[in-house]
């Protein structure tokens, strides 16, 4: 992502029939986005067994929920029934299109890490622990598109830099309003970059779970390949090897 002369964004990368389309629009996150409120509960307020409201927490954003975030295919605790619930405003759980933010971490590459929430599933969801809860104040974004658009390399970097503290970094609302956000206006164009970025994520994950697989055949091989303790020949023998005779065994030093 570039800025032309004028201030304007242009991609380097972009689908041809948009080509044509000028450049995008930027506008800080205070025009794009108004930020709701969130809770402090630690992870000892939370439970993966029952309860009515869910919590999504900093620690479960920087480590394993994806960039858009489906209920149906997280884990994601549920606030202990002892806990108040009275306090939760209406207007303070999370909607489909929010974008939640972790806003502190020791290390500068987690620092407002987020997910767009994009499927709820009709469950009650707020933000938690050390979190940014934002909501588009006009649809100017498609879901699925914002997920992306806060994970690339000019947006980032802005956050990096409206970070504070030493040991700790954190992050505030006020120094996260004066981000700013380029986007297509053509949300055809916005729709055709996120179903792009969605499709490598699958693709991505499908790879990973053959990875897994191939991972859990080796080292069942590995078990039967040589020969357990207590034992001479291993369970499972090439055919060529099969009237081979026994291993040998000596000692490290022997070798």
């Amino acid at each position: 992502m570039t800025r032309s002369a004028k201030r304007g964004w242009v991609p380097k990368l972009r689908f041809p029939e948009f080509r044509e389309a000028g450049e995008w629009s930027n506008k800080s996150m205070g025009e794009v986005y108004s930020f709701k409120g969130n809770n402090s509960l630690s992870r000892d307020k939370l439970n993966y067994e029952s309860g009515t409201i869910k919590n999504i927490h900093y620690g479960d954003i920087r480590t394993k929920f994806s960039t858009l975030f489906d209920i149906t295919k997280e884990a994601v605790p549920y606030i202990n029934s002892s806990e108040s619930q009275e306090s939760f405003k209406a207007e303070n759980y999370c909607v489909e299109g929010d974008m939640v933010f972790a806003d502190a971490s020791e290390d500068l590459a987690d620092i407002g890490k987020c997910i767009e929430i994009v499927r709820l599933n009709g469950e009650r969801v707020v933000s938690g622990l050390h979190t940014i809860l934002a909501r588009q104040s006009a649809a100017r974004l498609v879901i699925g598109f914002g997920g992306y658009l806060f994970k690339s390399h000019a947006i980032r970097k802005q956050i990096q830099k409206e970070s504070q503290g030493t040991k700790v970094l954190g992050l505030s609302g006020g120094r996260f309003a004066k981000i700013i956000i380029p986007f297509p206006s053509d949300k055809a164009e916005q729709q055709k970059i996120a179903d792009c970025l969605v499709s490598l994520d699958e693709r991505i994950t499908l790879e990973a779970q053959k990875l897994d697989t191939l991972k859990t055949h080796k080292k069942g091989l590995m078990q039967q390949l040589f020969p357990a303790e207590g034992e001479t020949l291993p369970k499972l023998r090439f055919p060529e090897f099969r009237d081979a005779g026994e291993w040998e065994f000596t000692t490290v030093g022997g070798l």
